[in-house]
């Protein structure tokens, strides 16, 4: 679910790609890089860890430049290393002359990449964004185009989710794929800085008041000359009535103060809560409480709607990071003791509603319960604010198999009996598609496996190349 960012026309571009950095921490914790760009040099720096380990004072005073892009990964595809890291940068006879991050996941990665190695293109990682500055790179080689022609043959051949920055010397270029999966933003500050990131929560630290979404297929261009906007081909490219928007942006990986898809995350989930609470018409309990932090919406609107005391009785250390985007199960088992406490002399006889944003392989929710119960708690009902989980994410979630979905081992009320609750239920698909302003533009391939796009060029690659 990595996070982009990309600055243009300030002096401390490398400075403000930082802020924008650490304040897309949550999509990614384990590296993070920056290229800046003075117009001559582009310099690249990218390590293993936080933003705020890797970018400290020093660092980035060995950046200069007007022009920076950023990015914050977590891993979906390739293995944890620095050379999966990203940006990456394609460097000429000339030097080093485009930088590239991006999020999200290709779909035909192994078609393409075997095409390009045919072509005698080498690969230093198995990353996504390195494929696509490389497949650009070649193509305006090759065949003579500019960098907007080559973008614009990439979105026809290379499928899949990217919402990309591309820096060259002198220029800041931001492009999406024709469905939009995951969300990208942009605007200008009253100085004109162009800015550009994953999510509105990073143009608002850097005041960003007026800010857009980059366009279904479209490309922008920020240069010395202005700001041009390259809008989609309809002749070509999906239109914007035919998005697919992540849904899970709305109910788990995105922060709750931005604004993407045309909702305001926390609204979205305030209104999932609600919904919840429709299907407990008859459900006695003493409060309301999330696993925090994601799901604290959810459990507002549900306690809203049902007219139960909201409580925080189980307080997050903030200083684990976010379980779910841990690269191993066995990280992720660690994280979740280290993460939660409980409340002294809280839990005890009372009925609570626990709220979560989902259930993906069940090992998080069953420690928390455990936890709970250790507290006296009475009862325990838990709330999903998604659907089952059903079918793995092609597009930038680490669900590469459904062997992991716990949704497809156990019947639901085995998963209530493993996870140690007295009742579970989920929000119903339907009514999760009620909770944003148009529910089909968005994808719900992870519980329905309705998938907006497709390898077609082979099936079993298509699948073989997800769990490369």
């Amino acid at each position: 679910m990595c996070g982009i960012v990309g600055i243009f026309g300030s002096a401390q571009a490398a400075e403000m790609a930082a802020l924008a950095m650490f304040t897309e921490q949550h999509r990614g914790q384990e590296s993070c890089g920056m290229a800046v760009s003075d117009g001559k040099v582009i310099r690249l720096h990218k390590k293993m860890g936080l933003v705020k380990e890797v970018f400290n004072s020093d660092t980035l005073s060995h950046l200069p430049g007007n022009i920076a892009i950023g990015h914050v990964r977590y891993p979906t595809k390739g293995s944890a290393t620095e050379f999966n890291s990203q940006p990456h940068l394609v460097e000429t006879l000339y030097g080093p002359r485009y930088a590239l991050a991006s999020n999200g996941d290709i779909v035909n990665y192994r078609q393409i990449r075997e095409e390009m190695e045919a072509d005698g293109v080498y690969f230093n990682s198995d990353n996504d964004g390195e494929l696509i500055v490389k497949y650009i790179v070649r193509e305006m080689e090759s065949r003579d185009q500019s960098i907007i022609d080559a973008i614009r043959h990439l979105m026809k051949e290379v499928k899949g989710a990217y919402s990309t920055v591309l820096a060259t010397r002198d220029a800041l270029y931001m492009f999406r794929d024709p469905y939009s999966i995951r969300p990208m933003v942009w605007g200008r500050n009253a100085g004109g800085v162009v800015v550009v990131a994953s999510e509105s929560c990073a143009l608002d630290i850097l005041e960003v008041q007026q800010r857009f979404e980059v366009p279904p297929a479209g490309i922008i261009r920020a240069h010395n000359d202005g700001v041009t906007i390259i809008e989609n081909d309809p002749n070509l490219y999906r239109t914007a009535q035919e998005t697919r928007h992540c849904i899970f942006e709305h109910i788990y990986f995105s922060r709750p103060d931005s604004h993407h898809f045309g909702e305001n995350v926390f609204e979205v989930r305030e209104a999932i809560g609600r919904a919840l609470a429709k299907q407990d018409n008859d459900l006695e309990a003493d409060l309301v409480m999330p696993v925090p932090d994601s799901s604290n919406f959810i459990a507002m609107g549900y306690a809203q709607a049902k007219g139960l005391p909201f409580s925080l009785g189980l307080i997050r250390n903030h200083y684990v990071g976010r379980t779910f985007i841990k690269p191993l199960q066995t990280i992720r088992d660690e994280s979740v003791r280290q993460k939660f406490n409980l409340l002294p002399n809280f839990f005890a006889g009372k009925r609570i509603v626990l709220i979560d944003d989902s259930i993906v392989r069940g090992t998080t929710i069953r420690q928390i319960v455990e936890l709970i119960k250790k507290g006296g708690v009475k009862e325990i009902h838990l709330r999903l604010g998604s659907p089952q989980v059903c079918h793995p994410c092609y597009y930038g979630i680490d669900t590469p198999t459904r062997e992991e979905l716990v949704a497809n081992r156990f019947a639901l009320e085995e998963i209530r009996q493993r996870t140690g609750v007295d009742t579970l239920k989920h929000i119903d698909i339907n009514d999760l598609r009620h909770c944003v302003g148009n529910g089909t533009e968005y994808c719900y391939a992870c519980f329905n496996g309705d998938y907006p796009i497709r390898d077609t060029s082979s099936a079993d690659q298509f699948h073989e190349c997800i769990r490369s």
